[in-house]
């Protein structure tokens, strides 16, 4: 059977549990109390059945642990999944988006997720669903949201002149 790999007990089970407490982050805060209760003596596999994960999973959080302290506890940032579009055509997409729909060219008043997939297809033969449109539109610090839609041959001042007149 092969051996316990050992913790380091510069950091004692007492820390880790009041560190645990005012952890944000809850994965963290799990493998903080696993490691504790490994300290204080509880077999590997209680103390990683305690914590929601396996004996192999405490293991590797305990290399981790040794390694790089608490820190070490913590998720690695992940890259994802490179954007489809390069940074300038995400440029020219997102000043598209902000100038607008022109009725006549695009047939549409305002924009919904389904033109703005059409429309980066047709440009940069790169295909997006509506849900990546919407993650890609956020991305780019833009809502999905639309504005209230106005008609194209409202006229302001009319409007504004009937609100005075009608209003009570």
């Amino acid at each position: 059977m092969p051996r316990a790999v050992p913790i380091r007990t510069d950091i004692p089970a007492a820390e880790l549990r009041r560190r645990a407490k005012i952890e944000s982050d809850g994965r963290a805060l799990r493998r903080m109390l696993a490691l504790a209760s490994a300290l204080e003596g509880a077999s590997r596999e209680d103390a990683a059945r305690q914590a929601g994960m396996d004996r192999q999973s405490l293991r590797d959080w305990a290399h981790r642990f040794n390694a790089a302290g608490i820190e070490g506890l913590r998720d690695r940032p992940h890259t994802g999944r490179p954007s489809r579009l390069t940074e300038g055509r995400m440029a020219a997409f997102r000043a598209v988006v902000l100038r607008g729909p022109e009725i006549e060219k695009d047939g549409v008043s305002s924009w919904t997720a389904k033109d703005l997939c059409r429309i980066v297809e047709a440009r940069y033969q790169v295909s997006y669903s509506e849900n990546g449109m919407l993650k890609l539109l956020h991305s780019l610090d833009l809502s999905w949201q639309k504005t209230r839609p106005v008609h194209p041959k409202s006229d302001p001042r009319a409007q504004a002149d009937f609100k005075k007149n009608f209003a009570t």
